[in-house]
């Protein structure tokens, strides 16, 4: 790697850490500048302004998510030729990887944008939609794969169930955050694990009624 193409990862790692920390516009570039050691003449050689550094900074995330998928779901492929199986065991080594936040995953730049969409021009709020939708259709291809050999007991929707993993992986991150829980996160996505076992592997789901406030109990 060249030293130019060695800098400018740096400031995208110093700008995406943050972003996650305290938001886009509380991350100046005086800041990210005098953490990359550098000049602004030197900044501004690699980023025209802070729109052009949030368009590759998104870039970098979005693409280093994609690599995180391909691995995780190609090994489940590789351990397993059920789809169901191989799917169920891409979730397992994903909870297993995300109990270390911010260790292994420094959290949701596609939220932290969400939340302050008026601060990015339209370019950085399109990529983040098309992202989105690029791994909502990819966890929905696998579901799709899934059902047509594990037909679901239940009517679902396989969208909504390929959406609810990004829900739960974006949510999970969130909630781990706030309440000082890497495990939270984990935790979620067993928990979604679970519900995809249940509905696809042909095993009877309890149903459940609500007695006496909030406790569940098993019908007869």
């Amino acid at each position: 790697m060249s030293k130019g193409a060695a800098t400018r990862g740096r400031i995208l790692a110093i700008a995406e850490a943050g972003v996650l920390a305290k938001g886009f516009g509380a991350t100046s570039i005086e800041e990210v500048i005098a953490e990359a050691g550098i000049t602004k003449s030197g900044f501004f050689y690699h980023f025209r302004d802070k729109n052009e550094l949030a368009h590759e900074m998104l870039r970098r995330y979005v693409a280093t998510n994609d690599r995180l998928f391909d691995d995780i779901f190609a090994r489940g492929r590789e351990l397993s030729d059920d789809p169901l199986q191989a799917f169920l065991i891409a979730l397992k080594l994903l909870a297993e990887m995300m109990s270390d936040l911010p260790g292994a995953h420094p959290g949701c730049l596609i939220a932290s944008i969400c939340y302050q969409e008026r601060l990015f021009d339209r370019e950085v709020r399109a990529l983040t939609a098309r992202s989105v939708e690029a791994w909502n259709a990819r966890f929905l291809g696998i579901l799709q794969v899934i059902a047509a050999t594990h037909p679901p007991r239940e009517p679902v929707d396989l969208a909504d169930l390929a959406e609810m993993l990004s829900c739960v992986v974006d949510g999970g991150i969130i909630m781990s955050k706030v309440l000082h829980d890497p495990r939270r996160l984990e935790r979620q996505i067993l928990a979604y694990r679970s519900f995809v076992k249940l509905l696809f592997s042909g095993k009877e789901v309890p149903r459940l009624q609500r007695r006496r406030g909030a406790d569940l109990v098993q019908a007869s």
